[in-house]
């Protein structure tokens, strides 16, 4: 009843943003649904948690495990701060000339759609329906990316699409080679997630090897992992900034989700430690491409998005000292980042309806002239690079213990170097738009109610795991950890 509820929330809402046509209202029935979503998800956990997290299948096609309903738990959240923020932000784009009352009602429709693509992806038990549903993610996506249907909008649009679904091909040769050997050597004959697991221990290792390196970069172009990542900082830059959120915070994960999903079929035929090994890689990459052009950025919105590689980067690299706590702490690390990233979208999106531009060059003393938005995002920053109370520290600080009690004394150097880099350019660019005097020739800015909620929700996350995790919240994360390695 629970996941029937979940599922429907975004297909009645899309129902209903095409009859509701004042903004407002339907801004309010949005944020209400999302809402409902919430505490459906949290009791979900509560009865998962009781049961002693133990799968459960539902109509054939329907399967949750702990991981289904950890990714499923960060969807929703994340969601629900990006639809209480859109009220106030679609408001202003209405009063700004950006967009039209119509086309406002086109936002909200698509929005509900890529919610409920991104929602349905962690509950599939048919590994094809997975891929059809993060395809569908893309190709949704892709209207809220063009939106502004301007010249930069348009090709960053065009280049999502494109780069994304030459990604995802790749991830269905990965699936077409997990099933030829499933069904060659383990005569499962089933692209069901629990079947094929049931003979995964019978699967080739010589085809695992291969498909997992197709699986990998597949979704690890839509998961923001470098060097397939090339479309990232494009589509942020250009995607309305509830949007940039919800790709920064979510879609990103849930294309990880994926990945992991297969990771977890390859163990039993090729150990974790080849899964280890090319998460390490990709790691380190990511963290050394990222922390390189957060430095030289001079957009915004382009900075965050660099920022968003480099955490896939962290994220993979935990993955990689899995079997020493570091595929909990990833894992965390994959909360705590949906939740602080889009807080900080969320900032940055009032900065540029203030300033009109995202070039920081223009932007200065946001403290001053956005108060609530300039400490926001003041703090916002430093929750994002790692400074404690915040949760991103606990989980960079799991991460690089998991490093050390593997052994990893060399990657974890690096990956502390490369974390620098990247840390000196965010605090050295987002200092200097929230510091210092707002330019005179700035207008008054009204800050809305809807967006300082959506900051104070996000906000008890960001610091709430920075002081203690929920003991059932660390359950989950354990038992997503065993569940990955096979215990």
């Amino acid at each position: 009843m629970l996941v029937a509820l979940i599922i429907i929330v975004p297909v009645f809402l899309m129902v209903v943003s095409l009859f509701v046509r004042k903004i407002r209202p339907l801004g309010l029935i949005n944020a209400a649904g999302y809402a409902g979503a919430c505490v459906a998800g949290v009791m979900l956990l509560k009865v998962f948690l009781a049961g002693g997290c133990v799968p459960i299948s539902l109509w054939g096609w329907i399967y949750i495990d702990s991981l289904s309903v950890f990714f499923l738990i960060t969807t929703i959240a994340v969601t629900f701060a990006a639809s209480v923020y859109s009220i106030g932000y679609i408001r202003l784009e209405i009063e700004n000339g950006e967009i039209s009352l119509r086309k406002a009602g086109s936002y909200f429709q698509l929005f509900n759609l890529f919610s409920f693509t991104m929602f349905i992806v962690p509950l599939l038990n048919n590994v094809a329906l997975v891929w059809i549903a993060i395809e569908m993610t893309t190709l949704v996506s892709a209207f809220l990316v063009g939106f502004h249907n301007v010249k930069e909008s348009i090709e960053a649009a065009w280049k999502y699409i494109i780069i994304c679904s030459v990604g995802i091909t790749f991830a269905l040769l990965g699936i077409i080679f997990f099933y030829y050997t499933s069904s060659n050597d383990a005569n499962v004959r089933s692209l069901e997630w629990a079947s094929m697991l049931s003979g995964s221990g019978m699967f080739d290792p010589k085809i695992v090897r291969i498909a997992l390196i197709f699986i990998l970069v597949g979704y690890g172009t839509k998961a923001g992992l470098a060097p397939m990542h090339n479309w990232l900082p494009d589509a942020h830059s250009q995607a309305l900034s509830p949007v940039s959120g919800l790709l920064s915070g979510v879609l990103l994960k849930i294309s990880l989700y994926a990945i992991l999903r297969f990771v977890i079929l390859a163990n039993f035929s090729v150990g974790y430690a080849y899964s280890a090994r090319l998460f390490i890689f990709f790691g380190l990459v990511s963290l050394a491409v990222a922390g390189a052009f957060i430095l030289v950025q001079k957009d915004l919105k382009r900075l965050l998005a660099y920022s968003s590689v480099e955490n896939m980067g962290l994220i993979s690299l935990g993955f990689g000292f899995g079997p020493f706590g570091g595929i909990a702490a990833g894992l965390l690390q994959v909360f705590n980042h949906a939740v602080t990233k889009a807080l900080i979208f969320f900032c940055a999106g009032n900065a540029v309806q203030a300033y009109r531009s995202n070039n920081m060059n223009m932007m200065r003393g946001l403290i001053k002239a956005m108060p609530f938005t300039g400490a926001s995002m003041f703090l916002g920053l430093f929750a994002l690079v790692g400074m404690p109370p915040f949760s991103i520290f606990i989980s960079k600080l799991c991460i690089l213990v998991s490093a050390f009690q593997g052994g990893y004394h060399i990657i974890a150097a690096v990956m502390l170097i490369l974390i620098a880099f990247a840390f000196a350019g965010l605090v050295y660019h987002i200092s200097r738009i929230v510091l210092g005097s707002p330019p005179q020739a700035l207008p008054c800015h009204k800050e809305s109610l809807s967006a300082k909620l959506a900051f104070l929700f996000l906000g008890v996350f960001i610091v709430g795991f920075g002081v203690m995790i929920p003991q059932g919240f660390l359950d989950l994360l354990l038992s997503c950890q065993r569940l990955i390695l096979g215990q």
